[in-house]
């Protein structure tokens, strides 16, 4: 699977979120790949992600809370990793 990693805007980061998290719930894509690709979409638009701490207003509206808290494990899984080296 393919996508842009250089997002326009929130709502095109969104749509990208949902397309990675649904192909691997759908058995298209697995997990490792799954991963590599958030991690990438967050390495290249930290500030389409979060605002003051926060998952951006329209990426909570966009994505919904059950792949925001998918997300939320492989953020969390690279800031952990950061803290660690």
């Amino acid at each position: 699977m393919e996508v842009k990693l250089f997002q326009k805007t929130q709502r095109d980061l969104a749509t990208t979120i949902n397309q990675v998290i649904d192909k691997y719930w759908e058995d298209e894509i697995d997990e490792n790949k799954m991963i590599e690709l958030i991690q990438q979409l967050y390495a290249t638009n930290a500030n389409k992600f979060m605002k003051e701490g926060n998952y951006t207003t329209i990426l909570r509206q966009q994505c919904g809370k059950r792949r925001l808290e998918v997300v939320d494990q492989v953020i969390n899984n690279i800031i952990s990793v950061k803290k660690v080296r």
